[in-house]
């Protein structure tokens, strides 16, 4: 029991951490908005991709909806870990469109990269996180 004990504490974040964590989850969390807002706005940069994606433009504003929805869920900490399972499907979607059409490395590893630093930061600032993950049975 004294084994189990001292690898929680061990997986409690410090403030540093935790701080670490909340600078690095807020990148993600201000790109998804804006690109949430962008889709929403149905802005010309946004209707001309989905054409070059082979998406209809009146799915804009549902796909705008739901990132904005579930980048919401991410950011409140007690609902954070369940945000992050739904940001990394949506993220997810936008990859395998990016491979679909051929498009280039950048933009099929961008999304990637901010699915890294969405589970980056969770787990730097969420104890349960880094309890399930460092506990070893």
């Amino acid at each position: 029991m004294a084994h189990a004990n001292q690898t929680v504490a061990r997986s409690a974040p410090t403030s540093k951490q935790q701080w670490g964590g909340r600078i690095i989850s807020a990148v993600p969390i201000l790109f998804l908005t804006f690109d949430a807002a962008v889709h929403i706005a149905k802005i010309p940069p946004v209707v001309e991709a989905f054409g070059q994606l082979g998406y209809p433009i009146s799915l804009a504003f549902g796909i705008g909806v739901l990132a904005l929805i579930c980048t919401a869920v991410y950011a409140i900490p007690r609902t954070a870990f369940l945000g992050a399972v739904l940001l990394t499907g949506y993220l997810g979607g936008a990859i395998a469109t990016q491979v679909r059409i051929g498009a280039g490395a950048f933009p099929v590893i961008f999304p990637v990269l901010v699915a890294g630093l969405l589970w980056t930061g969770l787990f730097l600032r969420d104890r349960r996180l880094r309890q399930y993950l460092l506990v070893r049975g």
